[in-house]
């Protein structure tokens, strides 16, 4: 497909009140793009809006787990813009460090609730005028879609079903000139990867037990412009760090080869049996 210029589209953004939603849409307003800010907290929705052009942003409450929520923050965004171009559905969360016997069932729900329910609500609100202005789908996956995700599964889970989303758009949109991208970033320094990982200990420890590449973090202006340059280019998927890539195309062998080396890792398998006992 042809470059995609982002001067007067309007892009529906959801988690834009902090983090890579929030350092999405300031590049993207930058390059001419209005955006509407979605997010739970309104609230922060609001400050960044605060610090973007003004007329450029719509700040909107929307809670992702909620269709209903999102089927009137789309209304609302109809309303004032007459158009959605493009749809990033950036919200996520991170959920709770601890092997799969540990966690509690509510704890699976809420990062499936969110993670693939909120993506599927999210495109599930805004695809008919996606496809109506030959726009694009934006899905945020993870290089832990195709990374062992022992200590972390409902969150590589999650992030496995996005990338199948994604994927499975890109042909279905391809008919209608629409198109779809799944973007896969390693660790990014915002507040989740800071609470989540950062400040549990057994998480930090955790990921210490594994190579320096693994717990090595992106900054969210380089992950929020790899983002927008995908757009503009309309790419299909964008790896950061890119040296990813290569394992990801290399998983069919990669994949089986790493997860026996990381059962014969002993700290890691000391650290999961550590978790294993539940919350501390």
């Amino acid at each position: 497909m042809a470059t995609y210029p982002l001067r007067d589209k309007v892009v529906f953004l959801t988690g834009a009140g902090r983090g890579l939603g929030a350092q999405t849409a300031r590049i993207l307003t930058q390059r001419g793009a209005r955006v509407v800010l979605a997010d739970i907290d309104a609230a922060a929705a609001q400050r960044v809006a605060g610090t973007l052009p003004e007329g450029s942003a719509l700040h909107l409450a929307c809670d992702v787990t909620d269709l209903e929520s999102v089927n009137i923050a789309v209304r609302q965004a109809l309303g004032v813009y007459s158009r959605i171009d493009t749809v990033i559905a950036n919200a996520g969360i991170l959920g709770r460090t601890g092997t799969l016997r540990s966690l509690s069932t509510t704890d699976v729900s809420a990062v499936v609730d969110v993670n693939i329910n909120g993506v599927i609500n999210t495109l599930s609100a805004t695809l008919d005028s996606v496809i109506a202005n030959r726009g694009q789908v934006v899905v945020l996956s993870s290089v832990f879609a195709y990374l062992n995700g022992a200590g972390s599964i409902p969150y590589a889970m999650s992030k496995a079903a996005v990338e199948q989303i994604g994927r499975g758009l890109g042909v279905e949109l391809a008919a209608h000139g629409a198109s779809a991208m799944v973007a896969y970033f390693s660790l990014i320094d915002t507040d989740m990867i800071r609470d989540g990982v950062d400040n549990d200990p057994r998480a930090a420890a955790l990921l210490h037990t594994l190579p320096k590449s693994f717990s090595t973090k992106i900054s969210a202006h380089e992950a929020a412009t790899a983002l927008v340059n995908g757009i503009e280019r309309r790419r299909r998927s964008v790896t950061v760090p890119a040296k990813w890539g290569r394992v990801a195309a290399l998983r069919g062998i990669a994949g089986p080869i790493g997860d026996v080396a990381i059962t014969r890792r002993t700290p890691f398998v000391r650290a999961l049996l550590d978790l294993d006992q539940g919350p501390s």
